[in-house]
């Protein structure tokens, strides 16, 4: 589907000028129709996690500084090359750099934030969507640390390495070796052709900060039990203490349903009476808040969903397992996306392009895309 707009190739050459400096996306390269929606100003502006999702939060996509030196060079440059629109590959015409790295260099980013140090026990954490792949990561020229790893998010207490001031400065230090290296690569390799595909080097989700309490909600778990008409919940809670419970609140759109209180990481269900039940036709999702209390007093807060749902084996007449969705014989077919963008590689322009797949896969009387994950292994997925 991307292959057909990348073949329309009209390349128009979009040029947006604010505060941090000027972004033109590289001409000569395939575009889809999604590019005049590219704002180097507010990039993918959507909040990153709405599994878990929280009001006190900083988005820090757009234009950052970049430089290509030396796999040597361990210091954060004096000097940089230009801008790059995060959080688009290095590689990608919509990074407005398109250059490739390889084993031999390291990919620099930095930038200045406003970002004041939190008051009292909250803290601040720094958070990635994912980094391709190895990231040392510093904080007003200090370094907080290191993750490895294309294609998993990870998070950074920058708390004590924040100045006085409100403006702080992030660096990062990205080294990929694509197919010269051990690491899980997918179909990256230096010289793409055939089923191979281009190299992403560095930042290709988003990067935020978020405030959060010394303890507070780090992972929620949600298991519907169709057949008994109810949802499994717990919540795993950073530097709990005893004592401290966690509130599940149900929701059918306002509306509340259901809720139980239970200690952290302790499981409990809330019973859903005549459940929606979400299917390729009927997506539907509940809403669910989460509250953290200590002594009575409400320390933390976030939002999720969920939906009730059911997948198993059932015989069919002839006495063959097949899949089923809520206890009914459900055959998936669907076409098999590669997860590259001929603009942005791993990283699609806009979150309507997403949705744009997956109306179109529908609209063509598909019920279900085989996902590869960015090159990194086939995941079936039933579409909403």
């Amino acid at each position: 589907m991307r292959i057909l707009f990348s073949c329309l190739a009209a390349v128009v050459v979009s040029m947006v000028a604010n505060a941090q400096g000027t972004w033109k996306i590289v001409p000569g390269k395939p575009q889809t129709p999604w590019v005049a929606d590219v704002n180097p100003a507010k990039t993918l502006p959507e909040y990153p996690r709405p599994q878990l999702k929280r009001t006190n939060w900083q988005n820090w996509n757009g234009l950052w500084k970049y430089a290509i030196t030396p796999a040597s060079e361990e210091n954060i440059p004096a000097s940089f090359q230009g801008d790059i629109l995060v959080p688009y590959p290095v590689e990608s015409a919509l990074s407005g750099v398109g250059k490739t790295v390889g084993k031999n260099q390291v990919l620099w980013y930095s930038t200045n934030i406003t970002l004041s140090k939190p008051s009292g026990m909250n803290q601040v954490m720094l958070n990635f969507g994912a980094v391709d792949w190895r990231c040392d990561v510093f904080v007003n020229g200090k370094k907080v640390g290191r993750h490895e790893g294309g294609f998993d998010p990870f998070s950074f207490n920058i708390t004590s390495y924040l100045g006085k001031g409100k403006q702080q400065a992030i660096a990062l230090r990205v080294w990929d070796p694509t197919d010269d290296g051990p690491q899980p690569r997918g179909k990256q390799v230096k010289k793409p052709e055939g089923i191979w595909y281009t190299p992403v080097t560095g930042v290709w989700q988003t990067v935020w900060t978020e405030v959060l309490p010394a303890t507070h909600i780090t992972s929620t778990k949600h298991t519907p039990d169709v057949d008994a008409g109810q949802l499994r919940v717990s919540a795993l809670v950073e530097a709990a203490q005893a004592g401290d419970i966690v509130k599940f609140v149900a929701l059918d759109g306002a509306q509340q349903i259901g809720e139980v209180t239970v200690p952290s990481g302790v499981d409990a269900d809330i019973k859903i009476e005549n459940a929606k039940l979400w299917s390729p036709a009927s997506p539907y999702l509940y809403n669910l808040k989460v509250y953290l209390y200590r002594a009575g007093k409400q320390i933390d807060y976030a939002e999720s969903y969920f939906a009730m749902r059911k997948s198993s084996l059932v015989k069919d007449a002839a006495g063959v397992n097949r899949m089923a969705l809520n206890n009914k014989i459900l055959f998936q077919y669907g076409p098999l996306d590669q997860g590259w963008w001929p603009d942005g590689l791993f990283t699609a322009p806009t979150d309507k392009a997403l949705l744009f797949d997956i109306v179109k896969t529908k609209e063509m009387g598909f019920n279900m895309i085989r996902k590869h994950i960015a090159g990194a292994g086939p995941l079936v997925l039933l579409l909403r």
